[in-house]
């Protein structure tokens, strides 16, 4: 099945790729991780899913992602909450399901903060996958060699190898200095919503460690924590997405039971 064209929205001069289905409430809405993209296999069966159910779906890239404009390296969690809120707000009405992979989960709670500060009740519900959130501050900065950290003054950047091939993960000073303005984890997390964390014990990347933080700082009689005990960081195997799909349905039955 070849993905239709993306509709593209302009936030503060860049065109961000935008695909969106309209549908009954509570719709979905997905936010991908750090260079990934909106047609990666998570998504891909969140948007089929959503289809056979008659459920919106909304997802987009990142400046430097996919299909949208802009560099990566010129990418902060700033510049993406403010593209991702741009995008939720145009392409939204009522209340979502904030679906985020990694990144996105601290995107999704980002986002969760500053929509309840601007007064708009809008998050039914957080399905939080591998959930990354505080990651340049919490995982990046304290692994740090002293030839990254060279690199960092030096170059403004490093590199690190990927599962892309030719593709490095890149770490630029700019993230890390606007990551520590959007730490989450610095104390007690009030979604005001019900979360359902889903992390894997064979994670390379994020360790179970960090979700498990994550969970003991939110309202325990409202978040779920599910622990996949081979499951990896892309928790993209054919039972992961099954657990995926059983998740964001359970919270849009629970969210479309509360009204």
């Amino acid at each position: 099945m070849t993905a239709s064209p993306p509709v593209f929205l302009d936030v503060d001069g860049t065109n961000i790729a935008v695909r969106h289905a309209a549908g009954r409430a509570p719709g979905v809405v997905w936010l991908g991780g750090y260079k990934s993209d909106m047609l990666g296999t998570k998504a891909e069966t969140l948007a089929a899913w959503t289809a056979a159910e008659g459920r919106a779906f909304l997802r987009h890239d990142y400046s430097g992602h996919g299909e949208s404009g802009g560099a990566f390296v010129d990418g902060t969690i700033s510049r993406w909450l403010t593209q991702s809120l741009a995008v939720f707000r145009r392409y939204t009405e009522g209340r979502q399901v904030l679906v985020g992979s990694s990144m996105g989960a601290w995107i999704a709670l980002r986002m969760t903060q500053e929509l309840r500060k601007a007064g708009e009740d809008r998050v039914a519900g957080l399905v939080l996958l591998a959930p990354a959130p505080d990651f340049t501050a919490e995982l990046v900065e304290p692994s740090l060699n002293d030839r990254q950290k060279h690199d960092l003054t030096e170059k403004g950047f490093f590199e690190e190898p990927s599962d892309y091939p030719n593709e490095p993960y890149i770490y630029t000073r700019a993230l890390i200095e606007d990551g520590r303005a959007n730490l989450v984890m610095t104390g007690p997390i009030d979604t005001h919503c019900p979360v359902h964390v889903l992390q894997g014990l064979a994670d390379p990347d994020v360790p179970a460690s960090h979700a498990l933080k994550l969970t003991a700082l939110m309202p325990a009689d409202d978040v779920t924590l599910s622990l996949i005990p081979d499951g990896d960081h892309r928790l993209s195997r054919p039972q992961d997405l099954e657990m995926l799909v059983h998740a964001v349905d359970a919270m849009t039955q629970r969210t479309s039971a509360r009204g």
